[in-house]
């Protein structure tokens, strides 16, 4: 049986480590207790997040002891990025958006068990740090030269606008959270994205020099898209796992998008599918990608992974919908809503024509088009055909879908939500 070290290897989820033949031979040994951080810098995780997030549950169902840290403190202080500072939120905010992370991380993870998931915040032990021992303890082990040379921190030392002492030490506040998760509780392995290594390395070589321990790192890759695209980013934005932010028709539709460069990968990285399926699903797509079978296999996986198989049904019925097939009146309101946001539309008074209703919805240019349309067959409310009488019928009359809204339609191309007032 392989290790998960060489079942993250051949996912493509290995990028860089302090020794790959001492990491494997901890692993073997096991178990090992290990951990990655998350720095509350939103409400929610997005789908970039579930790289680390799910590599802990790979770890964890190989029987290891995986630490989720979502960092109290070090969301309050900021990661550098390579241009600009970030800024620094309110301590109450944070707060908020700590219980926010612990509880989407604790849905992807076993919370019970010999292997079951510790969540931790760092704000427990850095809070309680005075200046002096921050700086007497730690900071004594920290070389300048070092910290100078890590690529982020050249950067934005050469830049107009430079860095701050408070994003200048974040690198060093890592390092402490992987020295006191080991004396706290063995950990002996840290992971997190590539773009992390120097961070990674802190911790180290921070523990080498306090314990005399030699400790473990390994970084996944940024994942990234085949035209060089930044990943997990949709036309509104990032696309977030909390349901409210980026409804689950929405979050189905990204996965379906995928390129066909890219799907196989997502399947590997973000599925937990077996080598031999995914293996035959490759070829299977390289010889009718037209068919798009591991585009759908994907978003079906994530969307039942993230939001559950309910919302999968959903999102694929409010699909359906969208493109002219299936009965919107058997949707429940959340999707409804993320059909709303998908389409054009208005709010109308109850009191408001039919017809109106069509025109301002931009369904048709005036009344006398709705009345060809209607006499025509081709014009339809909640799936239901429109005569030409229907139209002076006040829209407050007509049964509504969850959330006060009717789907307009002329054609199955032309369609539009307008909402209720009231």
């Amino acid at each position: 049986m392989h290790s998960v070290l060489d079942e993250l290897a051949w996912r493509g989820l290995v990028v860089q480590t302090t020794g790959r033949e001492a990491l494997g031979r901890a692993l073997a040994d096991g178990p090992v207790s290990l951990y990655c951080g998350f720095d509350p810098t939103a409400s929610s995780l997005h789908v970039g997040h579930l790289t680390q997030v799910l590599t802990m549950r790979r770890f964890q169902l190989a029987g290891h002891r995986p630490f989720a840290l979502v960092g109290g403190a070090t969301g309050l202080i900021g990661d550098p990025r390579m241009s600009g500072e970030r800024v620094l939120n309110d301590e109450s905010v944070v707060a908020g958006w700590v219980g926010s992370l612990r509880d989407q991380i604790s849905r992807f993870l076993d919370l019970e068990g010999e292997f079951g998931v510790t969540m931790v915040n760092n704000l427990d032990w850095i809070g309680q740090m005075s200046a002096l021992q921050f700086l007497r303890d730690i900071g004594k082990h920290y070389r300048m030269g070092t910290m100078l040379a890590k690529e982020t921190v050249a950067r934005r030392l050469a830049s107009d606008e430079g860095i701050s002492y408070t994003e200048f030490s974040y690198q060093v506040l890592q390092g402490l959270d992987y020295l006191e998760l080991h004396r706290r509780h063995g950990v002996t392995l840290q992971y997190g994205g590539n773009d992390q290594w120097g961070n990674l390395l802190s911790g180290v070589d921070l523990i080498h020099k306090t314990e005399g321990t030699d400790v473990h790192a390994m970084t996944t890759p940024l994942v990234t898209k085949a035209d060089g695209t930044k990943f997990g980013k949709s036309e509104g934005g990032a696309v977030w796992l909390d349901p409210e932010l980026t409804s689950p028709y929405a979050f189905h539709q990204f996965w379906l998008n995928a390129a066909d460069a890219d799907v196989m990968n997502y399947l590997r990285f973000f599925t937990f599918r077996e080598q031999d399926e995914l293996a035959e699903l490759e070829r299977v797509t390289t010889e009718a990608s037209h068919q798009r079978t591991a585009q759908k296999l994907l978003a079906d996986d994530m969307t039942s992974l993230v939001h559950g198989e309910q919302a999968t049904v959903q999102a694929k019925a409010a699909a359906a919908v969208l493109f002219g097939r299936g009965d919107v009146r058997e949707l429940d309101e959340p999707t409804v809503r993320a059909i709303a946001r998908e389409l054009p539309g208005a709010e109308l008074s109850r009191t408001a024509a039919l017809a109106d209703a069509f025109v301002e919805a931009g369904i048709v240019q005036s009344k006398g088009a709705a009345r060809r349309g209607a006499d025509e067959g081709g014009l339809s409310v909640n799936g239901e055909k429109v005569s030409a009488d229907d139209l002076a019928r006040e829209v407050g009359e007509l049964p509504t879908l969850p959330g006060g809204h009717l789907l307009l339609r002329r054609g199955k191309k032309n369609a539009a939500m307008v909402r209720l007032a009231g």
